[in-house]
C-alpha cells in the first residue's frame, strides 16, 4: 500500500448483516482499508475491541448507506455512523504500518475523537486486531457506541434505513457499478404542462420517449368530477418512478377498459405488433398454440403511460421476472374479503397475519387493494418453486384461520363460502398475479392500490378504497413509500412448526 491522501477520510458503518458489527474504515493508498469491530469502537480508554481485519473496500463504497440485498456478499442495512478526517501518527506511511501490524491514527470524526490505536494479534497473517481508545481529552470512560445509533449522514437509524433505503448496493458488481439509487426521478412539471396543452391528442414527450397519445378528453372513470384519460396519463407519467421497482424486469397483465372504468374490461397479454420497439416485451418459451407468446416488460417510466393510454387502468406483473418465470421472488398473501366480511373483520385477519409474519421474523408489506381487500407481499431469495411459496403461504393462512374460524371460509366456490373471507393462497402460481403497487383500480374515482405502513392498519380513516389518483401523490410525498422496505429484503421462508 502506498502513501494517502493529504487529507484522508474515516467512515465507521453500523452493518446489520448476518450479525450486527460496525466497520471501520481508513481511505489509505486509494482504498479503504477495513476492520470489522463487533462491539463497535468506542471512547472508552478501558475497553479494549475485538477487530477483525477484512479486505480493501473501494472508495466508492466511503459513503454509502442503503441495503446490500440478502444472499450478496455482506447482505443487511448500512448506515453511516461516524465520518470524518484522520492523520496517521508516529508514520508518514501508514500503509506500512498496517503491514507491519500497528496502526496510531487521529480521528476528526463527529462521534469519534482523538487517538485510536489498532495492533494486531498474532503473526503476519493473523486476522484479529486489537482496537483501543488512548488516554486523552477526548476520552469518555463507559462510553457505548449503541446509545448513539443514528447516522450521521441521514439522522436515521438502522431500522429507518431498512424500511426506506435510498440506495442499493450490489457487492457482486465492479465498484463503478454497484450503487443502485432507489430514489424516484422527479418528472419535470414542463412534461405536464406539455400534455395539459394537447388538444385531444397529438406526440407528448416523457422520460426521452415520443409517444402519441389520443382521445385525453375521454371520462375513463366516474365521478365528480371525473377522471379524463388526459388525468390518468399525467398521473401514470408521476406515479412511474415510484411503481416502476415493483414491474421492472416481469411480464405484465393488463386490465383494459378502453371505454372506461363504467363498462365491462378484458385480460390483455399479447404485446401488440404496433407497440413501439422501445417497449420491453419478453417471449414465453413454455407458450403453447394460441396462449401468449410475446409480454409487454414496463422496464422504463415511459412504458406505463404507454399502458396508460393503451387503456390498461390496471397493471398486474408476474411475481417472477423473465430471467427466472418459474423462481418466485414473493410470496403472496390475499386477503380476500366475502359478501358477509366487514371491513373491522378483515383488520382483524390483517393484524393476524402482521402477528404471525412478525413472530417468524419475516420482512413483509401490506397494501390496500383500492376495492375492499388488503395484500401481503414478502420478498423471497431465488430458487424457490411456486409449490413452495404456496404451500409456505397456505401454511401461515390456515393458522391464522384457526384463529378466527368464524371469518374464514375454505371453500373455494363463491357461492359456498356463505359470504365469509377467503385467504387465497392459489396466486402463488406461475401467470398469477396481484395488482401492482400504485397501480389504479377500474372503479368511480380512480382509486388506487396503496402500499401501508403496519401501524397503519391501527388508522381509523384506513379504508381499501382511501387513495385515488389524484391523493396519493400527497401521501408519498410526505410519507414515502412503505414498500421500499422490500427492496433488497429477500429472503429464505422460516419453517413452519
Amino acid at each position: 500500500m502506498g502513501r494517502g491522501s493529504d487529507t484522508p477520510r474515516f467512515v465507521v458503518q453500523r452493518h446489520r448483516a448476518s450479525r450486527l458489527h460496525y466497520d471501520l474504515r481508513f481511505e489509505i493508498g486509494g482504498v479503504l482499508v477495513s476492520w470489522a469491530v463487533p462491539k463497535g469502537p468506542t471512547l472508552d480508554p478501558d475497553a479494549r475491541r475485538l477487530a477483525v481485519h477484512v479486505e480493501d473496500h473501494p472508495l466508492e463504497y466511503l459513503f454509502f448507506e442503503g441495503v446490500i440485498p440478502s444472499k450478496e456478499y455482506g447482505g443487511g442495512d448500512v448506515i453511516v455512523w461516524d465520518t470524518g478526517t484522520w492523520e496517521p501518527v508516529h508514520t508518514d506511511d501508514p500503509g506500512a504500518t498496517v503491514e507491519a501490524g500497528e496502526l496510531h491514527v487521529e480521528v476528526r470524526g463527529e462521534k469519534l475523537r482523538g487517538r485510536l490505536v489498532l495492533v494486531r494479534r498474532g503473526g503476519k497473517d493473523a486476522t484479529q486486531w486489537m482496537l483501543l481508545h488512548k488516554h486523552d481529552e477526548h476520552a469518555v470512560v463507559g462510553w457505548d457506541p449503541e446509545d448513539h445509533p443514528r447516522s450521521t449522514l441521514s439522522g436515521r437509524t438502522n431500522d429507518e434505513v431498512l424500511a426506506d433505503p435510498d440506495r442499493l448496493w450490489h457487492s457482486g458488481l465492479p465498484a463503478s457499478e454497484a450503487a443502485e439509487s432507489l430514489v424516484p426521478e422527479a418528472l419535470p412539471e414542463e412534461a405536464i404542462d406539455a400534455l395539459a396543452d394537447l388538444v385531444s391528442g397529438g406526440t407528448w414527450e416523457v422520460f426521452g420517449r415520443r409517444l402519441k397519445v389520443t382521445n385525453l378528453d375521454k371520462v375513463l372513470f366516474p365521478g365528480d368530477p371525473p377522471v379524463t384519460k388526459r388525468e390518468l396519463l399525467a398521473y401514470a407519467a408521476r406515479i412511474a418512478p415510484v411503481s416502476l421497482p415493483y414491474l421492472r424486469g416481469r411480464p405484465v397483465n393488463l386490465h383494459r377498459y378502453p371505454s372506461g372504468a363504467g363498462t365491462k374490461g378484458f385480460w390483455h397479454k399479447q404485446r401488440p405488433d404496433h407497440a413501439p420497439d422501445w417497449l420491453g416485451s419478453w417471449d414465453n418459451p413454455d407458450a403453447d398454440e394460441g396462449e401468449t407468446s410475446t409480454y409487454v416488460v414496463a422496464d422504463e417510466p415511459a412504458a406505463l403511460v404507454w399502458l396508460a393510454n393503451f387503456g390498461a387502468l390496471e397493471w398486474h406483473p408476474w411475481t417472477s421476472t423473465t430471467g427466472a418465470p418459474h423462481e418466485p421472488s414473493y410470496a403472496l398473501f390475499d386477503l380476500d374479503p366475502g359478501e358477509r366480511t366487514s371491513w373491522e373483520e378483515l383488520l382483524v385477519l390483517a393484524r393476524l397475519h402482521r402477528t404471525a409474519l412478525d413472530h417468524l421474523g419475516v420482512v413483509s408489506r401490506a397494501k390496500v387493494t383500492g376495492r375492499r381487500g388488503i395484500q401481503i407481499w414478502v420478498p423471497v431469495v431465488g430458487g424457490y418453486t411456486f409449490e413452495q411459496t404456496r404451500a409456505w403461504v397456505e401454511g401461515v393462512s390456515r393458522t391464522v384461520g384457526q384463529v378466527v374460524p368464524e371469518l374464514v371460509s375454505w371453500r373455494w366456490e363463491v357461492k359456498a363460502r356463505g359470504g365469509l373471507a377467503r385467504l387465497d393462497y392459489t396466486q402463488n402460481a406461475v401467470n398469477k398475479t396481484l395488482v401492482a403497487p400504485y397501480s389504479p383500480r377500474p372503479a368511480a374515482g380512480a382509486p388506487v392500490s396503496v402500499p401501508i405502513e403496519w401501524d397503519e392498519l391501527e388508522d381509523p380513516d384506513l379504508r381499501p378504497d382511501r387513495w385515488t389518483v389524484r391523493t396519493v401523490l400527497d401521501r408519498l410525498e410526505s410519507l414515502g413509500d412503505p414498500f421500499r422496505a422490500l427492496i433488497g429484503a429477500a429472503q429464505e421462508l422460516p419453517e413452519l412448526q
